[in-house]
């Protein structure tokens, strides 16, 4: 009897503790509004130069604390059809059926599963990245940029990472030639705590 009383006494206090670390994570808030956070995107032109673009309007927000940071957690919503590489003509065709289907797909979002850092500033996010109708499982490596107080009387936290994904997972099979079958996701991202 004393020995169950103990094991349900020590269960409980594990759970207590575990309910408190949760507790204890801050949440941020990506600074969309402030634009001190950014999505970008690039993918090759014929194999001989870069095509740049991002997503003007995204949001999102984290759970982030220094002390537990394996415990972090991230969720980001992109509107697609807010997708500018620069060009007007060439903006319609990607935002057309050829590539996103803006008006199927009006939105891509990525929620994470699990944080993992090797040391205080770099390690891996695995999350399910969803674009194009299609949700797959990703894993690509994040930097942790750096945090602080701001001026305003606020504090940040800012990440960066990159993937690489490859269209035709996603249901994007629009032949643009050998050297263009994957296109570059970058995330910079700069949270204020709420």
């Amino acid at each position: 009897m004393k020995k169950s009383l103990l094991a349900v006494s020590l269960a409980a206090a594990s759970l207590l503790t575990f309910n408190t670390s949760a507790v204890n994570a801050a949440e941020y808030k990506v600074d969309v509004a402030g634009a001190h956070a950014f999505i970008n995107f690039k993918i090759k032109h014929l194999g001989y130069s870069w095509l740049h673009g991002r997503f003007n309007q995204f949001d999102g927000n984290f759970s982030y604390d220094a002390a537990k940071i394996n415990d972090s957690q991230i969720s980001i919503e992109i509107d697609t059809t807010s997708l500018d590489s620069n060009h007007a003509e060439r903006d319609k065709h990607l935002k057309g059926k050829d590539f996103l289907d803006v008006k199927s797909y009006p939105n891509a979002s990525f929620k994470s599963t699990q944080i993992k850092f090797d040391n205080e500033t770099n390690g891996t996010v695995t999350g399910v990245f969803t674009l194009h109708g299609v949700s797959k499982t990703i894993s690509f490596p994040v930097e942790k940029i750096g945090e602080g107080q701001d001026p305003w009387g606020g504090y940040r936290a800012g990440f960066a990472g990159t993937t690489s994904l490859k269209l035709t997972d996603y249901g994007i099979n629009y032949n643009l030639g050998p050297a263009s079958t994957h296109v570059e996701i970058e995330l910079s991202i700069e949270g204020i705590r709420q």
